[in-house]
């Protein structure tokens, strides 16, 4: 059965606190803008110009709290994944390609295998992805991290041509929207399930499995479709992200049986997590959003929406 307890603010983590955060900060941020920066703030990446033609594209992140558990399972390298390819997939919401990737490693007492283990997972995404490390840091700071604990985080920076930047303002009613699966959580709401574990013992292949990698669905996508707007689904879920990345007065209406949900989705719901909960927190099986023109899907594409005029943001079919 659904339980209060089994939240992700009684986990510790309040997106509405997230939220106010970026509404706070947008003031100091837009008093630093120059004529170079392009779009406002709050997207999944930032824009800046660097000639007529060209903008950089960069995002910065880190794996969170995955880290925690993986760290008892034996799986850093996957987490390093989880940051390359999270950082890709946010700047690929432009329609960017990604250029170089630079990383910072903290803990309380650095330990040279876990930071291997961690700058390896990543070089194997970014070696893919044809993106080059160019570098980071490395911190040892007592005081700050629990003992035995690593933070990872990461900047990726790619480039799109300005005629060919994505930013959702062509979406429009009508326009379908194709989800792509996920390998499962990815690397979002695990301030959740870390106290759904405990100190017990889990499963890592079914709660760990790296974030994938977007990059080379969204080539071959746009090679045969007119790709309007990408979301990348991360915290706040599916409504969350591809609302940020709809135009004014569009929202879009979600079928939430438009596809088969990966097995650590029921096993969140048999542990207590409500559906209400699950879809605000969870990507659900979908780490991808695209939308296109209805024309331009094919029998094989995974529709799991449509755009429609009057709807407020995402709403959830059958609701």
């Amino acid at each position: 059965m659904p339980s209060e307890d089994q939240t992700y603010a009684f986990a510790g983590v309040s997106l509405a606190t997230a939220e106010a955060v970026v509404d706070r900060l947008r003031s100091a941020v837009d008093s630093t803008r120059t004529p170079a920066v392009v779009g406002s703030f709050g997207a999944f990446a930032g824009l800046f110009a660097i000639d007529d033609e060209r903008l950089l594209v960069a995002s910065t992140d880190s794996v969170g709290s995955k880290l925690v558990l993986a760290r008892r399972a034996g799986k850093l390298r996957w987490c390093g994944a989880d940051l390359a390819a999270h950082g890709i997939n946010d700047v690929l919401t432009t329609g960017a390609e990604p250029l170089f990737f630079l990383d910072y490693v903290a803990a309380n007492s650095i330990d040279p295998e876990q930071v291997a283990e961690l700058v390896e997972g990543a070089a194997d995404v970014c070696r893919a992805a044809g993106c080059a490390i160019l570098g980071g840091e490395t911190a040892e700071l007592p005081g700050i991290y629990r003992e035995d604990e690593v933070d990872f985080c990461g900047t990726v920076v790619g480039v799109v041509a300005r005629d060919e930047l994505i930013d959702g303002s062509r979406a429009a009613p009508g326009d379908v929207v194709l989800g792509l699966p996920s390998a499962g959580i990815h690397a979002n709401g695990f301030s959740l399930v870390r106290r759904i574990v405990g100190d017990d013992p889990f499963d890592a292949e079914l709660l760990l499995p790296p974030t994938r990698c977007y990059l080379g669905d969204v080539r071959a996508l746009r090679v045969r479709a007119d790709v309007r707007a990408l979301a990348h689904v991360t915290g706040g879920g599916i409504a969350g992200n591809l609302a940020r990345v709809l135009p004014d007065g569009v929202g879009a209406v979600v079928d939430p049986v438009a596809w088969e949900r990966p097995q650590v989705f029921r096993w969140l719901a048999e542990h207590g997590v409500a559906e209400d909960e699950l879809r605000r927190v969870f990507n659900l099986g979908i780490g991808y959003c695209a939308v296109v023109p209805p024309g331009d899907a094919h029998p094989a594409d995974l529709v799991i929406g449509r755009l429609e005029s009057g709807v407020d943001g995402v709403e959830w079919s059958g609701a």
